[in-house]
């Protein structure tokens, strides 16, 4: 079982920065795939960013890639979304998910977050 936290959303103009980060409890962390999605009004929830147990694999959302840095710290049993050049198109509610695997299908991941608001003004 993994209980995620999420923090670190805000109110941020657009091409400013924000560090979403998120807490996991539970032993077997080190063990799962972590994942980054967000849902905006009215849309589905989309993949943004997803990275390996260890940490050696990354993948992004073509919209995300150059602009956000996932990463993780498995000792802190924490993961982190670094988001740079933010965009009023980023504005939508974050969550952090853990699976087997580390792959885009939300449907395959476990375990989920409660989200945390970010909101990129123009």
């Amino acid at each position: 079982q993994v209980q995620l936290v999420e923090s670190g959303g805000g109110l941020v103009q657009a091409g400013g920065s924000l560090r979403l980060s998120c807490a996991a409890s539970g032993r077997t962390f080190r063990s799962f795939a972590m994942g980054w999605f967000r849902q905006a009004p009215g849309k589905e929830r989309e993949f943004v960013a997803v990275i390996s147990w260890s940490g050696s694999s990354t993948y992004y959302t073509d919209s995300a890639k150059g602009r956000f840095t996932i990463s993780r710290d498995n000792a802190k049993k924490m993961v982190y979304l670094q988001m740079n050049s933010l965009k009023p198109e980023d504005t939508a509610v974050y969550y952090c998910a853990a699976g087997d695997v580390a792959v885009v299908d939300a449907n395959l991941y476990v375990f989920w977050g409660q989200g945390t608001q970010v909101t990129v003004s123009s």
